[in-house]
């Protein structure tokens, strides 16, 4: 786990400080080594430039140092994430006569891009982000995994007269740090993103002209940084497969992708929530491993909202080797600004994860197992049980003209709407109208479901000109991807494709990368995994989802050995006790922001409408929780740490 940068552009010294100062912007995704490497020039004394920041995981020794030049074919690579099937690359590649100095997965995916070109992407599992410099071709390859678990962003010049084409990193805020990308504007529908869902939606970013690379995609540049290929080497298949899927198939492929990620020259341990899907991965990695595992789980004073008792008893009956991390509300205020300094982009999640992945690290540890993709699988989320309803109900009323179902859903929330509140309540109930009006839209059912704001309020609280930048939430191209992977499948598969793309892709995976990376801590997940996701998604729908909610499947197979009582208890989210600290430690700070309309304004935001928000909230109204007014903050503070505005 690392940090890269790279530019396609003049081999200068205006470029290598431009590099170097990305580079310095990523210590703390690479305190263990720092590398630069810059080609031989063109004519026009063109080049690649590529930079690295070391986690150092596997092979500690300076053969695993990157950027890593290939021996045999010539090739370059900055290398950020791990390959999980290395041993088997190696071996194949051992069998075409090849041989390696470094024991690492680096020297094995290098090679094999060397040898066997693009097409050897096809051949990763795990999770990467990466950039290869072919100095024969003189080309700059650079890919994503296939489910978009290590971020890569890139910014193209749009002056013919710059000195580069091209630039990259693995995080936004390192391209800030270049300074080429002169003054950056806030992406209107970063904004109207932020107020919908509670993060940037990509391809896009917070940042104008900055992308996000699509999971399981590959862009190929040539020298003067001009684009000679773009494919997808892995997408989500429009129509769920063949259910030839058995249990007792998937449990061996679960249990030999744990055991994968596993591999590691230094201290590992495992996120413990208490719930499911973490206990499944500390059970499992348990049982494969060799000596005690060591389980961490944060822990508050609320105890309404505390896993820790719970966790403790799990990891007792597991027999790991536990550790209980008290977060307080004087440790998290203390410690917020630098918890949302690691934010890469605007976002209401992600200081969970930081918190957990400063203490792990504290503890000695540098690599940590997290059960974070199991709810996108088998259907832990009300979505999957309420959105099929609706839709159900709208096909049934199909005869009824379209506007009498939204007159009388209208008529049904009325009550809501005449609450008298400064602003009115924002539930999924109140949501009922629109969700009506889009009928049997699964895309834009699941999107009125998950949105923060009813759409009448998003428009009050926008800028003018930015409320209708995105199509049901999404930017368009987002919103086709999701249409064209969702159409041949039923509503079960569907909103599964849905949330792996968006919750989990968009949300929980780049949340987790920034706030664990801030810790220098690499954090796994193998239940995101595209060879699991192909395999659950061969799975007949009743024995996947059945009875909903419950993830009968993985407890199954991840449980095994464990008393079932232990996990009898109401789903809770691993959420921190935002509402009650909001209104005490952080009311003060918070109200400076949500009351100054010259720190609103710049953001795209209406602070009329903000501050309504925030008084609201603060009334104690009914139907406001801690996350709409928590968004709206961040995202002012985002824009002028970064200073990046309207």
């Amino acid at each position: 786990m690392c940090g890269i940068a790279g530019i396609i552009g003049r081999l200068d010294q205006t470029n290598r400080a431009a590099l170097q100062r990305m580079n310095d912007a990523m210590v703390h995704r690479g305190p263990d080594a720092a590398g630069i490497w810059t080609s031989t020039p063109d004519d026009r004394g063109w080049g690649a430039l590529l930079a690295h920041r070391r986690l150092a995981i596997l092979d500690l020794s300076p053969a695993g140092a990157q950027p890593m030049l290939d021996p045999v074919t010539g090739h370059v690579i900055a290398f950020n994430g791990e390959i999980y099937n290395y041993r088997d690359l190696r071996g194949r590649l051992e069998s075409e006569g090849q041989q390696f100095q470094s024991s690492g997965d680096t020297a094995v995916m290098l090679r094999a891009l060397g040898l066997h070109g693009p097409d050897a992407v096809k051949w990763l599992r795990g999770m990467f982000a990466f950039a290869c410099w072919d100095q024969k071709q003189r080309r700059l390859l650079l890919a994503r995994d296939q489910l978009g678990i290590k971020p890569l962003y890139v910014a193209r010049s749009s002056d013919p007269n710059s000195g580069w084409s091209v630039v990259f990193a693995s995080e936004l805020r390192a391209l800030l740090a270049s300074g080429l990308l002169g003054t950056p504007r806030l992406d209107p529908q970063a904004v109207a993103s932020s107020v919908w869902n509670g993060f940037v939606a990509g391809p896009g970013t917070a940042v104008k002209g900055v992308d996000l690379l699509w999971p399981g995609q590959l862009l190929e540049f040539d020298g003067s940084g001009i684009q000679v290929r773009q494919e997808d080497f892995w997408r989500i298949p429009d129509h769920a497969p063949d259910p030839t899927m058995t249990e007792n198939e998937l449990a061996g492929i679960l249990e030999e992708g744990l055991r994968l990620h596993l591999a590691s020259d230094v201290p590992l341990a495992v996120f413990l929530s208490g719930g499911v899907d973490s206990s499944a991965m500390a059970n499992l990695a348990q049982r494969a491993a060799k000596s005690p595992i060591h389980t961490f789980t944060l822990a508050f004073e609320e105890q309404e909202l505390n896993e820790g008792p719970i966790a403790q008893q799990i990891a007792a009956a597991i027999g790991t080797e536990h550790h209980e991390v008290v977060l307080t509300e004087g440790h998290f205020v203390a410690h917020l600004e630098a918890a949302l300094d690691s934010l890469d982009q605007p976002t209401f999640d992600g200081l969970n994860a930081y918190f957990m992945s400063r203490a792990i690290r504290d503890a000695g540890f540098t690599v940590a197992i997290s059960g974070t993709g199991g709810d996108e699988l088998f259907g832990g989320y009300p979505t999957f049980r309420d959105l099929p309803v609706l839709q159900r109900w709208s096909k049934r009323a199909g005869l009824v003209p379209r506007e009498l179902q939204v007159a009388a859903a209208k008529l049904a929330t009325w009550p809501l709407r005449r609450s008298g509140q400064a602003v009115p309540p924002q539930t999924r109930w109140a949501k009922l109208p629109e969700m009506v009006r889009h009928g049997d839209d699964l895309v834009a059912l699941y999107q009125l479901a998950s949105a923060l704001f009813l759409p009448g309020w998003q428009r009050e609280m926008l800028a003018p000109g930015f409320a209708d930048v995105l199509t049901d939430g999404l930017p368009s191209a987002m919103r086709q991807r999701l249409t064209a992977e969702t159409k041949g499948r039923m509503p079960l598969s569907a909103i599964s494709v849905m949330e792996q793309r968006l919750f989990l892709g968009e949300r929980l995976l780049r949340d987790n990368d920034v706030a664990s990376m801030a810790a220098s801590l690499e954090q796994r997940v193998p239940l995101v995994d595209h060879v699991l996701f192909e395999s659950v998604d061969r799975l007949p729908d009743q024995a996947r989802y059945a009875p909903l909610g419950r993830k009968d499947m993985l407890r199954r197979i991840g449980l095994r050995g464990l008393d079932p009582a232990l996990f009898d208890r109401p789903k809770s989210g691993f959420v921190l006790p935002f509402d009650r600290w909001i209104r005490q430690g952080l009311k003060k700070v918070m109200d400076q922001t949500m009351r100054d309309p010259q720190a609103i304004a710049p953001c795209g935001l209406d602070p009329v409408a903000v501050e309504r928000l925030w008084k609201t909230f603060l009334d104690g109204s009914s139907g406001f929780y801690w996350s709409r007014v928590w968004s709206v903050y961040v995202l002012i503070r985002w824009c002028h740490r970064n200073r990046v505005y309207c």
